[in-house]
């Protein structure tokens, strides 16, 4: 089911004037705002029906109704978790809190990725990953972390890959790709300098792009074939920056996962550190 509480408040910097307006009333009434109907609804943000049917075609809505569906089964099943009252950690914090608060916020991170995971858009990643000749990586920072563990991933099925940690290798990498090759690009902003020249690189080229990113509108996004999205999650806070890594290692492993399957099923895949067996002279 589409989250759309979740794509609203990821979409709302990308939205005009006049339709973040609808999106933040809603945001901040959520319970309120589900009993009006589209007329009200553009009467209390001053808006037109019009607008508020273009904000829910914005973030993948056919219109207000089914939105508004959407919501009101959100909210309800929210409500059953009161545990969403949970804050930031803090200098107070005993051990057992922080334990409790960092568990909750990888989990809700997990639960908003499959949330903007689209079955269709994962399909068409799978099949430019079958007829790649080569898989070429990109990221810096986190990202680069990210990278290197989906290189390793494909070392286990012997999937030509390639990652490099230096950036002015990574545009090299970026000038010499061809059509046979696939760029998986991962950016959370989507707006590195560095990721971007890549990526214009790649385009250049006619290389296809995935993305892994966060859902708002972005050069990276705009520039890829496919993009996969990560949450984004606005805290300050350290435990926000590492939800967001768990968010983007969950799509890696989303993706892999799927390829995997799709090219030898998962139980014919050498399993990590399996010794090999050695014969004896």
């Amino acid at each position: 089911m589409k989250s759309a509480l979740l794509r609203l408040g990821e979409s709302r910097d990308s939205m005009s004037a006049t339709e973040r307006a609808v999106a933040d009333y809603l945001l901040g009434h959520q319970g309120e705002a589900m009993g009006l109907s589209i007329h009200q609804l553009a009467e209390k943000t001053f808006t037109s029906p019009s607008t508020v049917i273009r904000m829910c075609q914005h973030i993948g809505f056919k219109g207000y109704k089914e939105f508004r569906q959407a919501v009101t089964c959100e909210v309800a099943v929210r409500r059953l978790d009161q545990r969403q009252e949970r804050g930031e950690i803090t200098r107070s914090d005993s051990l057992d809190e922080i334990v409790d608060k960092v568990t909750y916020q990888n989990i809700m991170s997990l639960e908003n990725t499959k949330s903007l995971i689209d079955t269709g858009t994962l399909q068409s990643c799978v099949d430019l990953l079958r007829s790649a000749r080569t898989v070429l990586l990109f990221g810096l920072g986190a990202s680069l972390c990210a990278a290197r563990d989906l290189n390793l991933r494909f070392l286990r099925l012997n999937k030509p890959c390639v990652v490099n940690d230096d950036w002015h290798a990574q545009l090299l990498q970026a000038k010499n790709a061809s059509r046979d090759d696939l760029a998986i690009v991962l950016s959370y902003s989507g707006e590195t300098a560095e990721v971007v020249a890549c990526v214009k690189a790649l385009r250049e080229n006619g290389a296809p792009i995935i993305a892994i990113t966060r859902r708002v509108d972005s050069q990276v996004a705009e520039l890829s074939d496919y993009c996969l999205y990560t949450t984004d999650n606005p805290s300050a806070a350290h435990s926000g920056a590492m939800a967001t890594h768990i968010s983007q290692l969950n799509v890696i492993d989303i993706l892999f996962t799927a390829y995997a399957n799709s090219v030898h099923g998962l139980e014919a895949m050498p399993r990590a550190g399996t010794a090999p067996k050695l014969g004896l002279a």
